[in-house]
């Protein structure tokens, strides 16, 4: 009798230590669940924030320094604002179209004066319609190209009229199928005529001082491959102010002949600025003595 209750003892001892030890293994091979919560919180990181996108050095300190150097607003660009309140929100989304449209190739103040003398002269769809290639043509000179420009202004007139209710088109497409509209124009129209700002405005300024300043990647033969390549980095928040600042910028300080780099905060940043050497003084002529 008491060597059956001992073995029953010793089969239960034994049972239990297996028991334990299958549960322990078991343990050791489950992984917390916390691993594969940081894992994936790792790998959404990456995609937010790819690891080989190239952003330009130094480039915060240079843009907080344009807004120094433009803080004035006094270059031409900045000129000619005016009150609209007495034209309809439709009427002041044509004056921007047709603003830009005779800006190409032409000086701000030159483009300033022909609009006021196209708002005087009533600038509406139907107005300009109605308004001779010749009479159009005298209002618009001298802006650059003024004849092809009297032409595409017509056309552009027809196409909204007949298609838009005599409004403009809302998409940087519908823009650029009108003649005379660029994506330059297109981008600028969405953002001072919409509100929307879809895309960076590149003129000739924007262009030249990207590349000037090291703000580009790769080198850009095109404004428009400018445009992709400043929107490949720069901060979205950014898009609608960077047009400002640069042409003016462009303007009064960083020319296409002779930048004035010595007036320039970005001296030290901008790879361009750093090569630059102030010109030596003209030295003053030795005079000739006069023969006796």
């Amino acid at each position: 009798m008491l060597r059956t209750q001992h073995l029953l003892r010793l089969s239960c001892c034994n049972f239990l230590q297996n028991s334990r030890s299958m549960a322990a293994k078991k343990r050791k091979s489950v992984k917390p669940e916390f691993e594969a919560d940081d894992s994936l919180s790792q790998n959404q990181e990456k995609k937010q924030k790819p690891e080989n996108q190239w952003i330009p050095p130094n480039w915060e300190e240079a843009y907080e320094n344009l807004r120094t150097m433009r803080a004035d607003r006094s270059a031409p660009c900045d000129q000619g604002k005016r009150d609209k309140s007495k034209y309809t929100l439709k009427e002041q989304r044509f004056h921007t179209l047709t603003g830009l449209m005779l800006s190409s190739q032409t000086k701000d103040d030159v483009t300033i004066a022909a609009m006021e003398r196209l708002r005087e002269h009533g600038c509406t769809v139907q107005n300009l319609l109605d308004t001779s290639d010749d009479k159009l043509g005298k209002l618009i000179y001298p802006v650059g190209f003024w004849r092809t420009k009297v032409k595409y202004i017509k056309g552009a007139c027809q196409v909204l009229k007949d298609e838009y209710d005599s409004d403009i088109p809302r998409t940087v497409e519908g823009l650029c199928k009108l003649k005379g509209v660029g994506p330059k124009m297109a981008y600028l129209c969405m953002e001072h005529a919409w509100n929307d700002c879809v895309g960076i405005g590149v003129d000739t300024h924007v262009h030249r001082i990207a590349a000037r300043m090291g703000w580009l990647e790769k080198e850009c033969k095109t404004p428009e491959h400018t445009r992709k390549g400043l929107e490949a980095w720069l901060p979205k928040d950014r898009w609608r102010e960077v047009n400002m600042l640069l042409v003016g910028f462009g303007q009064q300080i960083c020319l296409p002949i002779g930048p004035k780099c010595g007036e320039c905060l970005n001296r030290e940043l901008c790879p361009t600025g750093q090569k630059w050497t102030p010109s030596p003084k003209k030295k003053t002529p030795t005079p000739k003595k006069k023969k006796a």
